[in-house]
């Protein structure tokens, strides 16, 4: 199995190294892609380095897969080249999430959608995976009707920079800001860009890929997206309306039962998820689940995970993993 990382040196490359070396995959030849000015330079993998190569030398390298972490553009552009010579492209950016011809998977939940024809495979947003991880069996057993999602997002969700302009501040270093104001003590209710409807990309991301990996659009989301300084992990508040009643205790050993799913919910022992917890860890925490006193058949939940492990890294890995156990590439 021939694999390539576009993107090997960024914040997800690195991870997703790290990852697909935890994960042991059957790799015969791993390809590290990045831009010209890294081109040459030395990568170390599972003790040996490998070089460094573009994006053009990669294509006619023929990879069997390409875990794409290179930013939107980059996708755009690239990922056709990279399936016209048969390579399976799982991209990590936002460019094909949406695009009715692509398939958006996390494998728990759909894997099923993916067949050998799929040459270009969506990864979904961070945010959008832990959410859905949790709210999936949920759907399953009582039918959502309404989410509301109010996100606390790390710095480490916009990259490099801005996880240095995070311990500039922590260390009293004037440097780059990645944001117009300073995060640290500080909430910024501003994740991406802002829409005309006064939404932003990431709020709507959130709104729009979960109804597209559950296969159905019967419920309605809204969002609100804050960036807090934490170096890593996202959390959301989720309030869900289903249309059918439910028992706490039930929701309880769903979620418990759900693969890739830990409950941390003792609220004597003060135990519940925290982002400081979950970093490095590829599952999602839930916790918090109370039952929403104001409204029938609405539940109040806590959902926290590594943003750049399953809300990224791990996710692209398990996909291709996925491909691999069945046969698909």
């Amino acid at each position: 199995m021939k694999i390539a990382v576009v993107g090997a040196t960024g914040m997800v490359g690195t991870v997703m190294l790290k990852v697909l070396e935890e994960r042991n995959l059957p790799i015969t030849e791993l390809i590290p892609v990045a831009s010209e000015r890294s081109a040459g330079k030395k990568l170390s993998y599972k003790g040996k380095d490998y070089t460094i190569v573009t994006l053009e030398d990669a294509v006619k390298m023929k990879p069997d897969i390409a875990l794409f972490s290179a930013g939107g553009d980059t996708s755009l552009e690239w990922a056709p080249k990279f399936a016209e010579v048969g390579t399976t492209v799982i991209d990590n950016s936002s460019a094909w999430r949406m695009d009715p011809t692509k398939k958006l998977v996390v494998p728990e939940i759909n894997g099923d959608v993916l067949t050998a024809d799929d040459k270009i495979i969506a990864n979904p947003n961070c945010s959008t995976i832990q959410l859905v991880m949790a709210l999936a069996p949920l759907h399953a057993k009582y039918k959502m009707k309404r989410v509301v999602i109010s996100t606390y997002q790390s710095v480490s969700g916009t990259g490099v920079k801005a996880v240095q302009q995070l311990e500039n501040e922590e260390a009293g270093i004037d440097g780059e800001m990645a944001y117009h104001y300073k995060i640290g003590r500080n909430a910024i209710p501003h994740c991406d860009v802002f829409l005309e409807n006064g939404y932003t990309k990431e709020e709507m991301k959130l709104v729009k890929e979960p109804k597209k990996i559950l296969r159905d659009d019967s419920f309605s989301v809204t969002a609100t997206a804050v960036r807090i300084p934490t170096a890593g992990g996202h959390s959301e508040a989720v309030n869900v309306q289903f249309l059918n009643d439910f028992d706490i205790t039930e929701v309880r050993k769903i979620l418990s039962e759900t693969p890739g799913i830990i409950v941390q919910d003792d609220l004597a022992n003060n135990i519940y998820p925290m982002p400081i917890n979950a970093h490095d860890k590829d599952e999602v925490f839930v916790g918090r689940i109370r039952r929403d006193e104001s409204q029938e058949n609405t539940l109040n939940l806590w959902i926290v995970a590594d943003n750049l492990r399953k809300g990224a890294a791990t996710n692209t890995v398990q996909i291709a993993e996925y491909l691999i156990e069945n046969n698909l590439v």
